[in-house]
């Protein structure tokens, strides 16, 4: 038997030989979930090819939920109650701190420019990443420590199409409806909160709100809500998909998977932003 090779100097360093071989455990980690992400999208193509009844399943079980969140309306009433207390909470402080300089009239405008660029699309992720993201995870989980995937591979199903594929799409789809709703709940109750609660005057705020809505924002906003949906998607199945461990590992997975899609959320956040206003932010108050 060969003696592995040792790299210079490292009998001399208590615990280096430990440390390089953990940095290269996560190198490893970290090409490996690459991988499997491009693997994961590359099978969208034959999940809607081969396995459409199933993408429809899982779409109505996103938006709908299943068990107790079906009872309450599923994901769609979880996103449009937190947009809407959301757009009420951005007219409430727009409108108190606009008016500790005097131009309280201006609170369309913030409604405007809040809600497309930042609320709207981080609410959306935010939910999407706690529901049906943490299902997803804790779903494909259970079936991994039971063994199911590897029963669906013994019976010539590819897993990866067949169980991420569709989700991926799935998640792809629900987040359109998910999408307008949180708009519509958002400038809703920012609306309702200025005139109706603040008693400032609906003609002035419509003309704000409007004046400062531009459509290439609400574009750039849905954008970065179908990358969220990408991104939380991809994060929550490649963890649910690993899961070991038995139910413990199903556990920690759940809460790793929703860790790593929240700050993937806030990322997507930055960089859109960054990538679309930060060069010209298209503000230009005099009109």
């Amino acid at each position: 038997m060969t003696a592995r090779p040792v790299l210079a100097g490292t009998t001399r360093v208590p615990g280096l030989r430990k440390r390089i071989g953990q940095a290269n455990a996560r190198w490893e980690k970290l090409g490996e979930q690459a991988l499997y992400y491009f693997v994961s999208v590359a099978s969208i193509p034959r999940a809607v090819k081969h396995y459409r009844r199933e993408v429809l399943r899982v779409i109505a079980e996103i938006t709908m939920g299943t068990g107790a969140l079906a009872v309450i309306g599923g994901t769609v009433v979880v996103v449009g109650f937190l947009t809407l207390f959301t757009g009420g909470t951005i007219a409430v402080q727009g409108y108190s701190s606009l008016a500790n300089i005097g131009v309280e009239a201006l609170t369309g405008f913030f409604s405007a420019y809040i809600n497309v660029r930042i609320a709207i699309p981080v609410i959306s992720g935010i939910a999407l990443a706690a529901t049906v993201g943490a299902g997803t995870t804790a779903q494909l989980g259970a079936m991994r420590v039971s063994e199911e995937i590897d029963a669906l591979e013994t019976m010539a199903i590819p897993a990866i199409p067949y169980l991420v594929g569709t989700r991926i799409l799935a998640g792809l789809v629900a987040i359109i409806p998910l999408y307008a709703l949180a708009t519509v709940a958002a400038f809703f109750s920012s609306r309702f909160a200025t005139v109706y609660i603040y008693g400032q005057s609906s003609g002035v705020y419509d003309h704000y709100f409007t004046t400062f809505l531009a459509p290439s924002d609400v574009m750039w906003s849905f954008v970065q809500a179908i990358a969220m949906a990408v991104a939380v998607m991809l994060i929550h199945t490649y963890h649910g998909y690993n899961a070991s461990g038995g139910p413990v590992g199903v556990g920690v997975a759940v809460g790793n998977a929703v860790r790593a899609s929240l700050v993937a959320v806030v990322l997507i956040t930055l960089l859109m932003s960054l990538a679309i206003y930060g060069i010209d932010g298209k503000f230009n108050l005099s009109g």
